[in-house]
């Protein structure tokens, strides 16, 4: 298949597995390639991480830790890279329209819009309910500690999550799909699955990942460098145009190097404060986010989706007309 027509199959493909999205959302766990992902992080990482504390500069007590989590940061994306490349070369080797629908429905579960929105909006539904209950619904989010937050703090908290997995779990996918085919999508989504289990330093499980997850999380920061500011501009647009220097200030303010710019982006479209309590906050002089920014907000990542649903459409029909 050359160039064009491969172009034409990408773009439809992806358009056809956001229409899935919509329709059908996530598939059953135990059929699910994330949740498989995890299983294998889980098992490799009791032997990555160390089982005693390790000092964040002690690179000669680190280096063992550091060498397991790139080894096998390396083997599993190896593995998950040769799978879905040899699954897209089986596909290719089929009809056009049969190639197409398959190639949808294997990209489908490598994102994730519409268990992001419905998650966020249950969020803001529990904490209309009662503080407790949305902060419980948050931990199902999110990896800090929930219990001392207050009702904005949980609703920045979510937002934040908003803007920062419309990247991760949306935006960047499609990109590396875009790119590299079905091998692409999966490959940044195992990195970016290895980024949440074993990036943040600290103890989990019984084991330090000061050195273990050091490898995971600068690959994960390398694959969504270019997708996070895309993420951010889409944001921009959507919200009818975003000031680059402000945008580009706020986004410095979190220790991310890609997730404060879909975070800043979010805020400023937004005019709200959002912030992660003795860490940072984006657009300080903005009053607390309010039940009604929620519904805002997912309103604005709706449309930022459909927007780059837009370009895609356009783009294939380009190039159909010029094939």
């Amino acid at each position: 298949m050359d160039a064009g027509p491969w172009w034409l199959m990408v773009t439809a493909a992806a358009l056809l597995a956001l229409a899935v999205d919509r329709v059908l959302g996530e598939p059953p766990a135990r059929l699910h390639p994330v949740v498989a992902m995890g299983h294998f992080l889980a098992w490799s990482g009791r032997w990555v991480a160390a089982d005693k504390a390790i000092a964040p500069g002690d690179w000669h007590q680190g280096r063992g830790a550091f060498a397991r989590g790139a080894l096998a940061w390396t083997l599993g994306a190896l593995l998950v890279s040769a799978l879905y490349a040899a699954l897209q070369s089986l596909l290719l080797a089929l009809s056009p329209w049969l190639a197409l629908a398959l190639l949808a429905l294997l990209l489908k579960p490598l994102f994730a819009w519409r268990m992001l929105q419905t998650e966020v909006q249950a969020v803001e539904t529990a904490l209309q309910q009662s503080l407790a209950a949305g902060r419980e619904r948050l931990s199902w989010l999110v990896s800090r500690d929930v219990t001392q937050l207050s009702a904005e703090q949980v609703r920045e908290s979510a937002l934040e999550t908003l803007a920062e997995n419309l990247n991760d779990s949306v935006i960047a996918p499609l990109f590396w799909f875009a790119l590299l085919g079905l091998p692409g999508a999966a490959l940044y989504r195992f990195a970016n699955t290895a980024d949440a289990m074993w990036g943040y330093p600290g103890w989990r499980g019984g084991r330090h990942w000061q050195w273990g997850g050091k490898w995971a999380a600068r690959a994960d920061d390398l694959l969504s460098w270019i997708p996070a500011r895309i993420t951010a501009a889409l944001i921009a647009l959507a919200a009818g145009g975003l000031s680059p220097v402000r945008l580009w200030r706020e986004s410095r303010r979190t220790p991310s190097p890609n997730g404060g710019w879909p975070m800043a982006a979010l805020a400023l479209a937004l005019d709200v404060r959002l912030g992660k309590p003795g860490s940072y906050v984006l657009h300080a002089a903005g009053p607390a986010p309010e039940a009604r920014h929620t519904a805002q907000a997912l309103r604005l990542t709706r449309r930022a989706v459909h927007l780059l649903g837009g370009l895609a459409a356009l783009a294939a029909i380009h190039g159909y007309a010029n094939a």
